[in-house]
């Protein structure tokens, strides 16, 4: 395929990403409103148009990045790189606007949003670090693994390649949690 940058196709593909991404989001909410007024039909038909258009999305999604979606590692950049965007630059701009414009309710939530979005680049960036790091399932200290899918804990420094319960491979296993202590 000829290449896509600068070109009007490309605008075109990104134009159309956003927007079928969109509406995929916006169905799932009407098909919530529908299924709690009681339409469990028009919920379903809802339901059924967001997953087209999620697949439309894709469609687009990965002609602009050459017929796939990026691995781990250029998908955590980009989602960090996102969200920066959003906390430095979009959300302070449109808390200043709405200032201006005199909607400081507005003006606050896009500021308590922004400070989420810092939330989240910081989160892709440590991830980033554990992939590039090779530390995803590997820690220097023993800590204690939780195995996703059945439950199972292990204290060690690096997961186990295999769960010894459920048999599912090391990518089920993550720190165990205990913010709840």
């Amino acid at each position: 395929m000829a290449d896509l940058k600068g070109t009007k196709t490309e605008a075109n593909l990104a134009a159309a990403f956003a927007g079928e991404s969109q509406a995929h989001t916006k169905y799932q909410y009407f098909a919530s409103k529908a299924k709690k007024e009681g339409y469990v039909q028009i919920h379903d038909i809802f339901m059924e148009t967001s997953k087209n258009e999620k697949e439309h999305a894709k469609i687009w999604f990965k002609l602009l990045h050459d017929g796939e979606v990026p691995d781990t590692i250029a998908n955590l950049n980009a989602a960090a790189d996102g969200e920066n965007e959003e906390w430095t630059a979009m959300y302070k701009e449109f808390a200043e606007t709405a200032t201006e414009e005199g909607f400081p309710e507005i003006a606050g939530l896009f500021t308590m949003v922004g400070n989420i979005e810092k939330e989240h680049e910081e989160r892709y960036r440590a991830l980033l670090a554990n992939v590039e790091g090779e530390a995803v399932f590997k820690k220097e200290a023993e800590i204690e693994w939780k195995c996703i899918n059945c439950g199972h804990i292990v204290k060690a420094p690096e997961a186990p390649f295999i769960c010894p319960v459920c048999k599912h491979p090391q990518a089920y296993f993550e720190e165990r949690a205990t913010n709840f202590k």
